[in-house]
């Protein structure tokens, strides 16, 4: 606070006391010589105590009208508050105002953000209870059809089905922990072909159906990375490419290094993107004209993967054309020095 400022909450009582001290004076200029001192004393105290006593009735009826507001303000339930704030009548009031709109400010930031991760989990949680319930009804008509069939194809349909519910539940679980994903990783050097080996040994039994080809280097890789989360976005990566490749396609992976990062990249020779969808991609909850009429989707893979990359400091970037193919790229930056010798 300013000199200036502390000036300004004090204009009433400055107002005060120009009236005391211009009273004060007129009644010593225009006093009759035989009024004696006593009485003169006199005069002057109660007609001050009067001008006093004037001030503070004003001065409280005033101050009364903001205490009187803002307690209607606190009583009431009125949600827009920023818009019913009564006017500060001093800097204090001011401050304590404006400190207040921030809280509130932040705090219904703080709401809207929390009901938005609600209503997501909401949509997130429904739309995986009708995925899940896919592969579990395919179990029920099996059982209900099994007549005739050997026990060697029902066991192979049970194990495409199981599997299925075991990647929803996997990417359901990965999404309850994301929030707390600063507990639960360790950034460490990793040997990202043996990440991507056990992505490719999970999902080996939809290559040899689908009769799609691995394209694969063999050289060593290290990243540093967290091996639990970076092998969760991969394999994400790799059910994508898996789910829109058709029979006899193929899925390449290589891996590229500059001065300034390392990069894995996926690549299937499969439907691709449409071009308008491609900026929405990584959004929650985004399937596109692909998800949709090609096979059922959450729309939530993309969308962990990415946000799982960017909180291990990597990044993923995708390219594609339509019918001709998509790549997946996985950035990892490299980590400089700045300290000079």
């Amino acid at each position: 606070m300013s000199f200036l400022d502390y000036l300004k909450d004090k204009r009433y009582f400055f107002t005060f006391y120009l009236c005391v001290m211009v009273f004060i004076s007129l009644v010593l200029v225009f006093h009759n010589d035989q009024v004696s001192g006593f009485s003169l004393m006199l005069y002057i105290n109660i007609s001050n105590f009067l001008l006093l006593l004037l001030y503070i009735i004003v001065g409280f009826f005033y101050r009364k009208k903001f205490h009187s507001e803002f307690k209607i303000l606190v009583e009431s339930n009125h949600e827009e508050v920023l818009a019913i704030l009564p006017d500060a009548q001093k800097l204090e009031q001011r401050l304590f105002l404006n400190l207040f709109q921030k809280i509130l400010v932040n705090y219904q930031k703080q709401l809207q953000n929390q009901y938005e991760e609600k209503r997501e989990q909401q949509e997130f949680i429904m739309s995986w209870i009708h995925e899940v319930k896919l592969p579990i009804a395919a179990s029920r008509l099996l059982i209900e059809n099994s007549e005739g069939k050997s026990m060697e194809y029902l066991a192979d349909k049970f194990e495409d089905e199981l599997n299925k519910i075991d990647d929803y539940v996997e990417q359901a679980l990965f999404y309850s922990r994301i929030d707390s994903f600063s507990k639960d990783y360790f950034i460490r050097e990793v040997q990202v072909n043996k990440i991507i080996k056990n992505s490719i040994k999970k999902y080996a039994k939809l290559f040899i159906n689908k009769g799609i080809r691995l394209n694969m280097e063999d050289a060593e890789q290290n990243v540093q990375s967290d091996s639990k989360w970076l092998g969760f976005v991969i394999d994400q990566i790799i059910a994508n490419s898996l789910k829109y490749t058709d029979a006899t396609g193929i899925i390449s992976i290589r891996f590229e290094e500059d001065s300034k990062e390392k990069r894995i990249l996926i690549e299937d020779n499969g439907i691709g993107i449409n071009a308008e969808d491609m900026h929405r991609i990584f959004e929650k909850g985004f399937t596109g004209e692909t998800g949709r009429n090609y096979t059922k989707s959450t729309g939530m893979g993309l969308y962990l993967a990415r946000r799982l990359a960017n909180k291990l400091g990597h990044d993923l970037s995708i390219e594609s054309e339509k019918d001709v193919f998509t790549r997946t790229t996985i950035h990892f930056p490299k980590v400089r020095s700045y300290l000079s010798f």
